[in-house]
């Protein structure tokens, strides 16, 4: 699988997306079951097919992407692909030593999002660290292990180990980018409004802002004609999210407000068939350093 995916890495990038819009529709007409949850999404924000119905190509783009995106040729950087917008109140907070924590939801090509962060401020910061969930399938694990580990890139596994490796790496004035708008295991998050539904919202997040007092930044990365792509960011300091005297119910339900603002901004190009709204999952049992501690995160 490897070896496929690095064959097709030569491919132009504008192809492959072309094939992934194919693949997108093709998924459309054959699973009622993905229909029906894109179509419950879109009535739930107020939004009609119209306004929606690029999100079908946009997922299906990110599927033609990933051979490009994990394993194409060391030359060829992202930032050759893409613009950044203003970046200036990232700078200064990581050179006065202050974390930065990306909210960076399901919009665009957040794949890319985090290589562009990478390259934009590892040369003088360091590497991006984030967390990521093992894959269940060891195939798909071993791909992500050889791939997504890149220059100026360290993922940590989402467990009370990598939690503290993460919480050290914003306390000493790194960066990060997660992913606000997935699920989380039962235990690890509250339920919070999120396009006039309870959803089970995260609060690993606000509780990292919390303790470490990062600042946190919306990103998201658009993807332009032509195979092109602008990383654009937003300061979201003024929301509060990180504020101690919150409740984690209050700062989730700020976090799902900033990502409805992002989302209906550009609703051709979020993850409409996620089921955001699913009960979460009950975390295996393992033992107590495997877990992510409440204290810790």
């Amino acid at each position: 699988m490897i070896r496929i995916f690095k064959l097709l890495s030569f491919v132009p990038l504008r192809w492959m997306q072309g094939v992934g819009v194919l693949l997108g529709w093709i998924v459309w007409m054959s699973s009622p079951s993905y229909r029906n949850q894109f179509l419950t999404n879109i009535k739930a924000a107020g939004l009609n097919w119209e306004q929606t119905k690029g999100a079908v190509s946009a997922a299906g783009k990110m599927l033609g992407e990933i051979p490009w995106l994990w394993s194409r040729s060391a030359n060829k950087r992202a930032l050759d692909y893409a613009e950044v917008g203003d970046a200036s109140f990232i700078e200064q907070a990581l050179a006065n030593k202050r974390g930065v924590i990306v909210l960076a939801p399901h919009l665009g090509c957040w794949e890319l999002g985090a290589q562009l962060l990478g390259e934009t401020f590892g040369p003088k910061y360091g590497n991006l660290v984030a967390l990521y969930r093992p894959a269940r399938k060891a195939w798909v694990e071993r791909l992500l292990v050889h791939f997504r580990n890149g220059e100026y890139l360290s993922f940590v596994p989402t467990n009370l180990t990598g939690v503290r490796a993460l919480l050290r790496h914003l306390k000493s004035g790194g960066y990060t980018a997660i992913l606000p708008d997935q699920v989380p295991p039962k235990g690890f998050g509250v339920w919070a409004p999120y396009f006039g539904r309870p959803v089970y919202t995260m609060t690993l997040l606000p509780k990292l802002a919390q303790q470490t007092n990062a600042l946190i930044v919306l990103g998201w990365c658009k993807r332009l004609p032509g195979a092109r792509y602008k990383l654009n960011f937003k300061d979201l300091s003024d929301l509060g999210i990180g504020d101690k005297s919150l409740s984690l119910e209050e700062a989730a339900q700020i976090m799902n407000r900033a990502i409805e603002a992002a989302v209906l901004e550009a609703p051709d190009e979020y993850l409409w068939g996620y089921n955001r709204d699913k009960q979460p999952r009950d975390l295996p049992n393992h033992s107590k350093d495997e877990q992510l501690g409440s204290k810790d995160a």
